[in-house]
């Protein structure tokens, strides 16, 4: 028998001796394998080792199909919130340097921007972040595997490396965080070939140039609105309506701001065919598809933002028989985030039915953590989950869109308070201020508790994070008109809104 486990290590890679052994033993290697080290994965991760689990993560980048690939903590640090919010600073901070003339900024000779060193900062910054994430593993004693991970059964993780050398991990529970990756459109010649996603425009070294992105999707109108603010001539083509699953109205005032800003859109536009010249200049053929009349013009960078898939195919789930949505290909899973294999779970962007955001996750993450260490019972609460889209005009929301509400409870349902304002910092600096404006969206009759709240305006994000801990309180509209607005702000004109959509009066905010 001695001689038998001496050689258990000789025999790790094969699953039928290491489950036997497992089983001999009684014991797993860890009591969580995390799969995935984006931001949910290593917020569960570094949970579990702070109850006294045992834990691993394993993580591997899959380069883009351009080439791209990236460190430790997934889209958000390194294709996604972090790059993108910083290269929106830098478009907010071009139209700062217009309004500051007028604020008495003496700025002599044009003003441009140079993409390269935004870039390298950008990427730097996010560079900085995959170290500090290693870091923070090591520091709370996580084992971090750079490994591309697949299950083998409910216990039994397989990790390989990029030359194809294999480790076999055991693990009491295991956790699938993989997130998703942006889709390709399969049947648009030259689409693969010469066309780009989020997965790179971050990590350009040179400018994109002239720019066509496809999609309306927020990822394709926040990409847009950041390259038309640092000067490069964009446009969106969408297929149907912008910002699908946001309240329309809103995303109707976004995309209004937009093309007053600069942004070109082509809408209900279908792409054909990308063609490269020899010029090295992307010739793009699409449909109209209201006069069926087909187009031509050429580009630099073609970037599609058309959705994302799952990252499940690769994770052997079929032989272990996790149920899977056969229309998103996402897992399904229970309010505790487990499938339908016992001892494993699921979370995040993965998680059919569950919001497509980093906060979400992590809290998500968090909690699963606890309760698989026995710390806890806490189920997240995915129900007004806040959020905003960060294009030049920012819009932030959290609780149901208008519609919804509606068509949970009818058009007498519902009451809607709105308003048009004007932030004061667009008054001297002479800026249009339209398609600034808010609406509560609350129950008619009774206590007339807030069903959604909706705002596009300046720091956006700020003033939606406040008044979202009013939603898990079970904020009313009374609640809100009797809290004291900081003046001047423009989240103090939440606090004022006083007309609703049904009495049929002017909005417009007029005075302080």
């Amino acid at each position: 028998m001695a001689a038998l486990f001496g050689g258990r290590r000789r025999w790790r890679s094969s699953q039928c001796f290491h489950v036997w052994s497992r089983q001999l033993t009684g014991k797993y290697d860890y009591d969580l394998v995390v799969v995935g080290g984006g931001s949910g994965g290593l917020a569960c991760s570094k949970e579990a080792a702070q109850a006294g689990q045992r834990v691993a993560v394993l993580d591997y980048v899959e380069p883009s199909v351009q080439g791209t690939k990236w460190g430790l903590g997934g889209t958000c640090v390194n294709v996604g919130c972090i790059p993108k919010k910083l290269m929106h600073q830098a478009a907010l901070l071009g139209t700062a340097v217009k309004d500051a003339k007028k604020y008495g900024w003496q700025i002599s000779g044009p003003v441009c921007h140079d993409w390269a060193t935004m870039a390298e900062a950008v990427q730097n910054h996010v560079r900085s972040l995959n170290w500090g994430h290693r870091v923070q593993l090591q520091d709370k004693k996580v084992k971090y595997l750079n490994l591309k991970g697949s299950l083998m059964d409910e216990h039994t993780v397989k990790g390989l490396t990029k030359a194809g050398k294999e480790t076999i991990l055991t693990a009491k529970n295991i956790v699938i965080a993989t997130g998703g990756r942006p889709k390709y459109p399969t049947n648009i010649q030259g689409a693969i070939e010469h066309g780009i996603t989020s997965d790179d425009i971050f990590w350009l070294k040179k400018s994109p140039g002239k720019t066509l992105v496809v999609g309306a999707s927020y990822v394709a109108l926040e990409c847009a609105g950041f390259l038309t603010g640092i000067g490069l001539d964009t446009t969106v083509m969408a297929r149907s309506i912008a910002l699908r699953g946001f309240d329309q109205q809103m995303a109707g005032l976004v995309t209004d701001y937009m093309e007053e800003y600069g942004t070109k859109f082509a809408w209900k536009c279908v792409p054909k065919r990308v063609d490269k010249l020899s010029s090295g200049a992307l010739q793009v053929t699409w449909t109209d598809t209201r006069t069926g009349n087909e187009h031509k013009d050429t580009y630099d960078t073609v970037l599609w933002a058309v959705g994302r898939a799952p990252e499940t195919k690769a994770l052997g789930l079929d032989r272990l028989g996790v149920q899977l949505n056969k229309e998103t290909g996402k897992i399904v899973v229970g309010t505790d985030e487990s499938t339908s294999v016992p001892n494993i779970y699921a979370f995040g962007d993965i998680g059919e039915g569950r919001p497509e955001l980093t906060p979400t996750a992590i809290k998500a993450g968090k909690l699963l953590a606890r309760r698989l260490a026995g710390h806890s019972t806490e189920l997240m609460n995915y129900d007004n989950v806040p959020t905003t889209v960060f294009t030049p005009l920012e819009y932030g929301c959290v609780g149901l869109s208008e519609e919804e509400a509606e068509k949970r409870l009818g058009k007498d349902g519902i009451e809607v308070y709105h308003a048009f304002y004007k932030p004061l910092e667009f008054t001297v600096a002479e800026r249009d201020a339209s398609q600034c404006y808010l609406k509560v969206v609350c129950e008619r009759g009774g206590d007339m508790k807030i069903l959604g709240l909706h705002f596009t305006g300046p720091n956006a994000g700020e003033v939606t994070q406040g008044f979202a801990l009013g939603f898990q309180c079970g904020a009313t509209y009374s609640h809100l008109s009797q809290t004291v607005g900081i003046h001047p702000t423009s989240a103090e004109e939440m606090t004022k809104v006083n007309i609703t959509k049904r009495s049929g009066l002017d909005a417009t905010v007029t005075g302080c």
